[in-house]
């Protein structure tokens, strides 16, 4: 399996090579559905420098299946992820699903485990549906146009529970079906906003919890009869407080993380009748993450993100005393529809972690000796990951006093002597967090061309505490954080291995407002800006960005509609500033995006060039918010590449 892989890997590589004269530079054509706008061809030879670090793949772990104890896990062999089992630890992966898109999730029915659902969209539109995938093929059980969400099985296995925005496009009602008779499928609760989901169902299946997420600081828990779609609030609706992963224990008791009367988010216990939390995981100082309940209630399984780092801990229930897996990877747990970390039914622990020398496998956890066992051993290329540079954390104090820190990755000062160029690449969220993470294709950068990384985590981030994460909010409060990264840019141009004359800028989504923002303050300090599916004006975005998500994103960047922060939001975006932007620019954009439409780069290009600025524009038309399919992601990589070497390294050697 893994030689036909490299094979059509290769293959799919060469095709891309025209045949061209002899005396001109070979040159690769550009993936069907990108357009490519004023930048140069994608030489030959940076492809072939290229290709081991694009060929890594990692292994996401999905869940158990009961029915044979194998892995559920999503990996990538072809263009796309798609669905893998594995029956054993170093086992072969077996692929379950084929699709041309990629699938985002999927979920094998507990009992009997004789169903999975998957959930996929067409083209990153981000309009899932559910489908019940069967002899590899999968087969529809929503609308096929509304957006859909998959919730959670019940205990038994009979029904899901899910959202869908199907009544009116923008609310996200809740239903049930059982996926063997999709013509069971009803509606069993209208509700009014887009952050509403079922999260777990009650033993006899009489019964769900529902959250309600209306921000990052905000998320209601309810109790919902199924037969009457009857709900009950289960915590004090009119309090600003977020409760997160709300599921029913064996006896009925509700386990939940929390951040009330705390800063930080807790593991505990939320009374049905009373609506009080009682706190069980003895961090304080750290969020807890993502959680999973024994079977039997007798151990409960914690994440909690420590300075970006993952630690897992198993919970004694019954004792009350914690102990600390110390076998994973000091890496990061990736992000998965549902819960990351999974019990199987006979008590293994399964989850996956990344780090800067694991691209991204899954592991099980014994819980009794908290014995690790690695799963899978995904490929990197041939590289060895165990030569990858790992991060230093860096704290500097901002322009008014409150400390922000990053990741400063450096190259081999051996291999590349003197000072380095750095890249600054900004998270997006704005709720979203910077970690030690497999960095992929960017080791290119640190150990090909010796650039310099910084990941920074400026105030708005979340896992430093919900005063800091509210730190940005609003338009009045917003330019805060660009502030931060003009501390970070003081710091870092003192650093004696950096060369501040060759400091560049890139962001993703959020982030990538924050390359546009750093572009329009800091210009004089910077070569070159790389600005990723980037917010260019806050008005036309929350005007256009998808009717399901807009009331979330007011709550975090402002309300338009109001004449005074209408205003404001128009003072700080980046189109009304672009004649401060005196850098190059190279900006990707997908042709599906939902949340921040490629109208966003196309009025801040055109604004640009009309100014005499440069731009590198890369759309992808069969994309969404960011690249997923592996064709697009390389080019955009090869321009990126393409990119930096102009701006950062030309005339300087290397």
């Amino acid at each position: 399996m893994r030689l036909r892989s490299a094979l059509a890997a290769t293959a799919a590589t060469l095709a891309l090579l025209p045949v061209a004269a002899p005396a001109q530079e070979a040159s690769v054509a550009k993936p069907a559905a990108i357009v490519a706008d004023g930048l140069p061809a994608i030489p030959a030879a940076l492809v072939a420098e290229t290709q081991p670090y694009l060929q890594a793949r990692k292994a996401i772990f999905l869940g158990w299946d009961p029915a044979d104890r194998s892995m559920l896990i999503k990996t990538r062999f072809a263009n796309t992820d798609q669905i893998h089992k594995v029956g054993a630890p170093d086992a072969a992966r077996t692929q379950l699903s084929f699709e041309a898109e990629p699938v985002i999730a999927a979920a094998v029915s507990p009992g009997a485990g004789d169903v999975t659902v998957v959930q996929k969209d067409i083209g990153g539109g981000e309009f899932f549906q559910l489908y019940r995938l069967v002899d590899g093929r999968l087969h529809l059980l929503t609308d096929g146009k509304s957006r859909n969400w998959f919730g959670a099985w019940s205990p038994d296995g009979k029904v899901v529970g899910y959202s869908s925005t199907r009544r009116n496009g923008t609310d996200s009602d809740l239903y049930v079906v059982d996926p063997r008779n999709p013509k069971t499928d009803r509606l069993v609760a209208t509700v009014k906003g887009g952050g509403w989901n079922i999260a777990d169902f009650s033993a006899d299946g009489a019964r769900a919890l529902v959250v309600n997420r209306m921000s990052v600081n905000r998320a209601d828990i309810y109790e919902l009869d199924l037969a009457s779609g009857k709900m009950r609030a289960l915590n004090d609706v009119k309090r600003e407080v977020s409760y997160i992963a709300p599921h029913y224990a064996p006896d009925g008791a509700i386990w939940i993380l929390s951040d009330i009367d705390s800063d930080f988010v807790r593991l505990g216990r939320l009374d049905a009748r009373s609506g009080k939390f009682t706190p069980v995981s003895a961090e304080r100082k750290w969020d807890v993450t993502e959680y999973a309940l024994a079977p039997d209630s007798s151990f409960v399984v914690y994440a909690t993100n420590e300075a970006g780092v993952s630690r897992v801990h198993v919970l004694d229930v019954r004792a009350g005393t914690s102990r600390d897996v110390t076998g994973l990877p000091a890496g990061v747990i990736p992000y998965t529809i549902g819960s990351p970390i999974q019990i199987a039914p006979w008590g293994t622990i399964g989850l996956s972690m990344s780090s800067a020398r694991v691209a991204g496998d899954a592991f099980a956890i014994d819980p009794k000796t908290l014995a690790v066992t690695r799963w899978t051993r995904s490929e990197t290329g041939g590289l060895d990951p165990a030569k990858n540079v790992e991060p230093q954390l860096v704290e500097v104090k901002s322009f008014d006093g409150e400390t922000v820190s990053g990741f400063l990755y450096r190259p081999d000062p051996a291999k590349f002597p003197g000072k380095r160029p750095l890249i600054v690449n900004i998270h997006g969220g704005p709720e979203g967090q910077t970690q030690p993470d497999f960095l992929g294709p960017d080791n290119y950068y640190l150990n090909e061309l010796g650039i310099a990384l910084f990941f920074p985590n400026v105030r708005g981030s979340t896992g430093f505490g919900k005063r800091f994460v509210n730190l940005d909010n609003g338009p009045f409060k917003r330019e805060d954080s660009v502030k931060d990264i003009g501390a970070f840019l003081d710091t870092l141009t003192k650093d004696p291995t950096l060369d501040p004359a060759r400091f560049a800028v890139t962001g993703l989504s959020y982030g990538g407002y924050m390359c546009y923002a750093t572009a329009t303050h800091y210009s004089a300090r910077l070569k070159g800006a790389n600005c990723y599916v980037a917010i260019s004006n806050f008005v036309t975005f929350l005007e256009n960005t998808q009717s399901y998500r807009r009331d979330l994103r007011r709550v975090e960047y402002g309300d338009e509609r109001d004449p005074k922060q209408r205003a404001k939001l128009i003072e700080i975006s980046p189109l009304t500033n672009v004649d401060k932007i005196t850098v190059p620019l190279l900006i990707a954009t997908g042709g599906n995006d939902p949340r921040v439409p490629a109208s966003e780069a196309e009025q801040i290009i055109k604004a640009v060039r009309g100014k005499g600025g440069t731009v590198w524009h890369v759309l992808a038309e069969n994309e969404g918010h960011v690249f997923h399919k592996k064709e697009n992601e390389d080019y955009y990589f090869w321009a990126s590449a393409l990119f930096w070497k102009q701006m950062l390294l030309a005339d300087q050697g290397r």
